[in-house]
């Protein structure tokens, strides 16, 4: 089910002045796909996602579901939560401590006042979806934290939503979990083909879940688009530099011929090669990510942005050594190899493909 964001202001007023949450934000989420919100805290997702369940109430805009209006302040329309149709799993997971799995999960049906037998064939439905099953009369408290939000998924789930909306869901799991959910998360929610709208302040949670992504600070939509490209051909510093680990080094255009633009920094004449709309003496940002980055001792094989420099610091965390190299007085997040036999002190060469050198102009 597809969902139209038009125009959407949110103002908080707080000692004396007006705090802008959300600034004029429209936004078509498509329908049956996995859409993230993503930014740093206090950029207005969750408020925006508030706005689209209905737990808050913009000050200007209109909020369409599946083609019904929702909420339109010019309109005067302001349907309420319980009537949208919608599911929604909360960073805390909300589950009641004092009921079993199979209540907490029941618990919509209960208050729509469905039959007993048709509640029971949903529930057990439901967890079995979840891989939940004969988990019904265990106690909410005694289970692990994935558990909880396989239950508060689960309950989101059994009254067949439009749409289901999840703040921040994996937040309070330890790293490993999270990965793991994240999986199961992802392919429940592909198998499902419904709307999801999943908001969160983590990249990779972002990247690996989602089928489109839009990056949000102070208030606004700054970019969206699939995974790959928005991570590989970021239109915008700020994006460029929130989606992953990069350098980011100033940079002046001095040539632009097709495809291929050359510009000169801190380190040198580097070529790039995107498709992009320059003109010489165009300021403009060179992003650089670590993992396009190569090193290596001895004569260089490649003939365009060649560097020298020297490894200043590596610090070994497992699939990668992380550490910063210095060129021209320049300084350089890298990931090199496990096994790589660079030393810190070592003088190598520096090289980058055209292609993977990104210009941003904002």
């Amino acid at each position: 089910m597809q969902i139209k964001i038009k125009n959407v202001s949110k103002y908080y007023y707080s000692g004396g002045k007006t705090i802008k949450a959300l600034d004029d934000v429209s936004l078509t989420i498509p329908a049956n796909q996995i859409f993230t919100l993503l930014g740093p805290s206090g950029c207005g997702k969750t408020t925006l996602l508030r706005c689209i369940v209905g737990l808050e109430s913009p000050d200007t805009g209109e909020i369409e579901i599946g083609g019904d209006v929702v909420l339109s302040t010019e309109k005067n329309i302001f349907i309420p939560t319980e009537n949208r149709g919608l599911g929604m799993v909360f960073q805390t997971y909300a589950i009641w401590p004092h009921m079993d799995v199979f209540n907490n999960v029941a618990y919509p049906l209960q208050t729509r006042k469905v039959a007993k037998d048709t509640i029971r064939d949903k529930v057990a439905k439901t967890l079995k979806f979840v891989q939940l099953e004969g988990f019904e009369d265990r106690p909410a408290t005694k289970l692990s934290g994935g558990q909880q939000q396989r239950v508060a998924l689960a309950r989101a789930l059994v009254a067949e939503p439009k749409v289901i909306l999840f703040d921040e869901p994996l937040s309070n799991l330890d790293a490993k979990l999270r990965e793991e959910t994240r999986k199961d998360l992802r392919a429940f929610l592909t198998e499902l083909q419904i709307t999801a709208i999943y908001v969160t302040h983590d990249r990779i949670e972002a990247l690996s879940l989602s089928d489109i992504v839009a990056v949000m600070n102070n208030g606004r939509i700054v970019e969206t688009g699939e995974p790959r490209d928005i991570y590989l051909n970021a239109d915008h510093r700020f994006v460029a530099d929130f989606i992953g680990r990069t350098n980011l080094i100033e940079a002046t255009v001095t040539s632009q011929e097709g495809s291929v633009t050359t510009v000169d920094c801190a380190i040198g004449s580097v070529t790039c090669r995107k498709q992009t709309r320059m003109t010489p003496g165009d300021q403009v940002t060179l992003c650089l990510r670590p993992e396009f980055i190569r090193l290596k001792r001895g004569d260089a094989t490649q003939t365009q942005n060649v560097f020298n420099g020297q490894i200043q610091s590596l610090v070994f965390i497992g699939e990668a050594y992380e550490g910063e190299i210095t060129i021209n007085d320049a300084n350089f997040f890298i990931k090199i190899e496990p096994d790589s036999e660079i030393e810190v002190g070592d003088s190598v060469n520096f090289t980058v493909d055209p292609d993977n050198c990104l210009l941003v102009t904002q």
